[in-house]
């Protein structure tokens, strides 16, 4: 208690300071970052209620906040991290800059709010930097789900680890604040704490990505692998910064194949992790390739429809009774003239819910080049209610 007392007396100080002389903040920015580092967010927020409780004005404590978050952005000027504009860390950098913005401005905000000084327009402002934090998910995304597994191949794992544990603090006081704002009663109780949670964490998250993993990260990636990265960003998006538009090298055709194991674009399996995968599947598919003949089925547990290995190079109409050929007919027609992609019918073969969906497939130029039969029994699936997270024990 005493340690928390003296850094609350050491901080309030710092702001008398900066209250007392506005103009003068490179005189304290070395202190006042060494005291913040060693607070977390919320002891932050209870020192700041502390002081409006003592008569310090709210304006001055804002201050020492902002003071906080432009240390922060300039230090992302002062980086030494050069790369190329179309480079997947410039991109990363770029979003950094416009997170620390919206953060700064989701703190002033809260912070009227938190005073009582607020009305709908501050509760709007409030609610569309909640929707903003919604979007920073494709900035989480493209870390926790390209940057970091690459990271991870190299022997770096711990970093990414801390990254995404920050990642998930922020997710949750962003769920807490959305959920602060649907119920107005508690817009004013904790909406200054939840912001200051999530501007610090930012920001100290952000510190830690520019001067530890992005560094770690130029000397571990090859120039290959960055451009397979910036790829699979596009593929994910972006919400605050349209990079330049990027073409990937060449690449070589050796590149492309692994002896032994069958290439899926998104990874190399055995023939026999293949056939294990695609019959365990919870739904029972069939290929119909582009001269409608059938070249595929799984083989799962509990098939729906019996389906033998005697229909493999049968024409698919042939599959069907003749009172519904007429059917098959019309759906690979539209399939083939790009009148349709998607049909779809649904049985109640009772205790059963069948659904059953077609699907047109077609190359990388648009082709037509089949069609994948999905058959599914939904009838768990459509007694489901409310949700689960949890994970529990077999009875």
């Amino acid at each position: 208690m005493s340690e928390l007392f003296n850094k609350e007396e050491f901080l309030k100080g710092l702001i008398k300071r900066l209250h007392e002389n506005p103009d003068n903040i490179e005189s304290i920015r070395g202190d006042f970052m060494k005291v913040v580092r060693e607070l977390t967010p919320f002891e932050i927020a209870q020192v700041e209620q502390k002081l409006v409780e003592e008569g310090m004005p709210p304006e001055s404590i804002q201050l020492m906040c902002n003071v906080h978050l432009d240390v922060f952005k300039e230090a992302l000027d002062e980086d030494d991290i050069n790369v190329e504009p179309w480079h997947p860390l410039h991109i990363l950098i770029e979003e950094h800059r416009d997170i620390l913005n919206k953060s700064k401005a989701l703190r002033d905000v809260a912070s009227k709010i938190g005073r009582g000084k607020y009305g709908e327009e501050e509760v709007k402002r409030l609610s569309s930097l909640i929707d903003y934090f919604e979007l920073v998910e494709s900035y989480f995304s493209k870390e926790e789900n390209v940057l970091f597994p690459y990271l991870e191949r190299h022997g770096l794992v711990q970093p990414p680890a801390i990254m995404w544990k920050e990642h998930d603090e922020v997710r949750e006081l962003r769920r807490k604040l959305g959920n602060a704002i649907r119920n107005l009663k508690d817009v004013q109780s904790n909406t200054n704490e939840l912001a200051i949670g999530i501007a610090e964490i930012f920001s100290n998250h952000i510190y830690k990505e520019h001067k530890i993993l992005f560094p770690s990260s130029l000397k571990l990636l090859s120039e290959k692998e960055w451009e397979e990265v910036r790829t699979q960003f596009d593929e994910i998006g972006y919400f605050a910064f349209e990079p330049m538009p990027f073409t990937p090298s060449a690449v070589e055709p050796e590149e492309q194949s692994v002896e032994g194991l069958v290439n899926l674009g998104s990874g190399f399996l055995k023939v026999d992790q293949l056939r294990i995968l695609l019959n365990n599947l919870p739904f029972d598919i069939t290929y119909v390739d582009e001269d409608d003949v059938v070249r595929y089925f799984s083989e799962g547990k509990e098939r729906i429809f019996t389906r033998t290995r005697a229909i493999i190079g049968r024409k698919v109409q042939n599959c069907h009774p003749q009172k519904s050929a007429h059917i098959v007919e019309k759906i690979l027609s539209d399939f083939k003239s790009g009148t349709r992609d998607v049909a779809q019918f649904w049985l109640n073969l009772e205790p059963k819910m069948v659904h059953i969906r077609y699907f047109a497939l077609r190359d990388n130029d648009g082709k037509y080049a089949g069609t994948l039969e999905v058959t599914q029994e939904i009838s768990e699936i459509r007694a489901l209610e409310g949700e689960k997270r949890i994970y529990d024990p077999l009875d």
